[in-house]
């Protein structure tokens, strides 16, 4: 049986280098496409030399041409410090970026995973939110570069899917944490983890009372793959139904690192979402998948990661 030759986009970030793992692990051919903005080269640096591993430094914005069976389009700043850095190239990222790939995949014949995002559903009146919710997002508030850019990558999936054939796979993907997460990310969990081992208060923003659901990074991974060797298109959500006050988040980190820490308030930011949990139905049935790590669970390995960094 021949290797499959996959392209991951983004494959030096968090997610990315998780999914690289597991593809060169089960013996594939893997091209890492990645800009450096938030993707790191010590994530895949274990692969690099590998004669099945190619790393390339690209911006999907721009066209590239490769011969790869799949695509796994991961590349675009995921959490509000970085998307907000720089809101024109991430929304250019979300567009562009999907246009090129979609591109490539109808040119070679391969099949193609978006990352979409929970972020689609904004700050949601269904809740929790199923696949057929349409999303409550502000067009022209201060998150919508990364809200309304995962929506149009949607639609240029399916319009690619309905007029070229293209093979189509659209993960949305809930709250994601674990190793590799950066420390200056802005994303819940890093953030508490990081103020904690410095011994600083860790900052709620509002009274804490919002909530999400938290789903470990192993399990996203193992998600992804089912949905992109599965029969199904999506979008299919893929998160951890668990769900948590952002203050009982910031208890159970308090809590491993240092009791004694205060928890201060401040206020919360635009359109920042009250509620978000995913239904998973669909995952449970079309990939038979669920998550397996509670978030109890996951925090140790992701303390002892951001306690690595730090120190180092």
């Amino acid at each position: 049986m021949s290797l499959l030759r996959h392209l991951v986009t983004g494959g030096a970030g968090f997610v990315g280098s998780h999914l690289v793992d597991r593809l060169m692990q089960a013996g594939d051919e893997v091209i890492c496409l990645d800009n450096y903005f938030t993707g790191r080269k010590a994530n895949v640096a274990r692969w690099i030399g590998h004669p099945r591993f190619e790393l390339i430094r690209h911006d999907v914005t721009e066209p590239i041409r490769l011969e790869v069976d799949r695509i796994w389009h991961l590349a675009c700043p995921a959490s509000p410090v970085h998307y907000q850095f720089n809101p024109i190239k991430t929304a250019k990222t979300s567009f562009l970026g999907t246009a090129n790939m979609l591109g490539l995949a109808k040119r070679v014949g391969a099949r193609l995973l978006l990352a979409s995002t929970s972020e689609v559903y904004g700050d949601p009146e269904v809740h929790p939110q199923p696949e057929s919710y349409r999303g409550c997002v502000n067009t022209i508030g201060i998150r919508s570069c990364y809200d309304e850019g995962k929506r149009i990558a949607e639609t240029l999936c399916f319009d690619y899917h309905r007029m070229h054939g293209v093979a189509i796979r659209v993960a949305r993907i809930f709250n994601t944490y674990g190793p590799r997460m950066l420390p200056n990310d802005g994303r819940v969990v890093s953030n508490f983890i990081v103020q904690a081992l410095r011994g600083e208060p860790l900052t709620l923003y509002g009274d804490g009372r919002q909530t999400r659901s938290f789903c470990y990074v192993d399990d996203l991974v193992e998600g992804l793959i089912r949905l992109m060797n599965g029969d199904h298109t999506g979008p299919i959500n893929l998160g951890n139904p668990g769900e948590f006050t952002i203050r009982r988040l910031a208890e159970l980190v308090r809590d491993r690192i240092d009791p004694g820490l205060a928890l201060i308030e401040k206020p919360l930011p635009q359109d920042d979402p009250m509620q978000r949990q995913p239904v998973i139905d669909l995952a449970l049935r079309e990939l038979g998948w669920q998550p397996a790590v509670p978030l109890e669970r996951g925090l140790e390995p992701t303390i002892a990661h951001f306690r690595e960094v730090l120190e180092a």
